[in-house]
This record gives C-alpha cells, sequence and structure tokens, in this order.
C-alpha cells in the first residue's frame, strides 16, 4: 500500500475512509503475524500503517461528528 498524505486522505468520502481503514487494519495483522513468524523484512512499514490508521480515524471522526 501506498503512503497518503493526511490532505488526501480528508478528502476521501466516508465510505472510502471505511474501506480504508479496513485494508489498513487486514494489513496491520498481517504484519504482526510477519513479526512473530520471523519474516517480516520492513519493520518500519508497522509505524507507518499505524500512523496512516490513526489518519483515517480522524478524519472518519470529523466527518461523522
Amino acid at each position: 500500500m501506498a503512503k497518503t498524505k493526511a490532505k488526501e486522505t480528508n478528502q476521501l468520502t466516508v465510505d472510502e475512509l471505511n474501506m480504508r481503514l479496513r485494508d489498513l487494519k487486514q494489513e496491520a495483522f498481517n504484519l504482526r503475524l510477519q513479526r512473530a513468524s520471523g519474516s517480516l523484512e520492513n519493520p518500519a512499514r508497522i509505524r507507518t500503517v499505524r500512523r496512516e490508521t490513526a489518519q483515517v480515524l480522524t478524519a472518519l471522526a470529523t466527518k461523522t461528528a
């Protein structure tokens, strides 16, 4: 998955944000499994996914409030 900027994230619709959140949570799960099995190639990706998840959650909160 490509890294998105906060400005791009804020322009997405609520449905798109929900789909993006689902994808990020799935990717985070897969990264945790890779880390546990010792096959994780890019440990920095975990941090990036967590930050992108926070951006999406923040955008969702502002759009639904």
